[in-house]
């Protein structure tokens, strides 16, 4: 049988525990920001908004360098999932 190991609820709520929340949704924050905002722009600069691929390697460069930021920013906090699902699964089992 194999045994699984949770935390206590109430480590959820532990100061380190929403520092990594806060950590975890500031770096969500940044990667939705940033990648949207990208999107935007390159609509916006451009003048029918045609899906070139030039366009659309920009917009992915842009994505990949918010993803690589948000994970430099919160790995060493909180693991760096840039995932909410992630995080509130840790946090309903007690380990996050």
């Amino acid at each position: 049988m194999v045994k699984l190991a949770f935390g206590s609820f109430g480590d959820s709520f532990s100061p380190s525990s929403l520092r990594s929340y806060l950590a975890e949704f500031i770096a969500t924050l940044l990667f939705v920001f940033a990648g949207v905002g990208s999107a935007i722009a390159y609509g916006k600069l451009t003048a029918d908004a045609a899906l070139d691929p030039a366009g659309l390697v920009a917009v992915a460069i842009a994505h990949a360098f918010a993803l690589f930021v948000g994970v430099s920013m919160a790995a060493n906090i909180s693991g760096g999932h840039l995932n909410p699902a992630v995080t509130l699964g840790l946090a309903i089992g007690g380990t996050a």
